[in-house]
């Protein structure tokens, strides 16, 4: 039999094996750096987690503000319900870039609503590390 007759033989298509130099080729691209198969879906979902986390604080923050909230305490209630409804829609634009940087926004206004009652002041301070933290996170894993 001659050794280049190749008649009844199958052609076997290569395959990437780690470790033989090719890329590995994924969802996300020719590479992953971050080491996570959809690096997009974590980082929405650190930044999910930290709005609702947030949100659950503002909405448990209305009964210490409603017992010592003073004058302002009806507008301070006020705010802090229309932030707690805003971090929840921003929770479903974080797909979109736009929304990070609003809700690096809600953190300010968080701060701002300190002059409505000096406990929102607290929160927006540490909010607003938490988000900075989560933008650097994102920008670590994105690129």
């Amino acid at each position: 039999m001659d050794p280049t007759d190749r008649r009844g033989e199958v052609d076997q298509p290569e395959v990437d094996r780690p470790g033989t130099g090719s890329p590995e080729v994924g969802r996300t691209g020719p590479e992953r750096r971050s080491g996570l198969r959809d690096p997009h879906r974590a980082v929405r979902g650190l930044g999910a987690m930290t709005l609702s986390v947030e949100t659950l604080v503002l909405l448990l923050a209305i009964q210490p503000i409603r017992l010592l909230g003073g004058e302002f305490g009806g507008a301070a209630i006020g705010t802090v319900v229309g932030l707690a409804v805003l971090a929840v829609l921003l929770i479903g634009f974080l797909r979109h870039p736009w929304a990070w940087y609003a809700a690096a926004a809600l953190q300010g206004l968080l701060m701002l609503a300190g002059f409505l009652h000096w406990s929102l002041a607290v929160l927006g301070i540490i909010f607003g590390a938490v988000w900075l933290y989560v933008l650097h996170v994102r920008r670590v894993i994105l690129g």
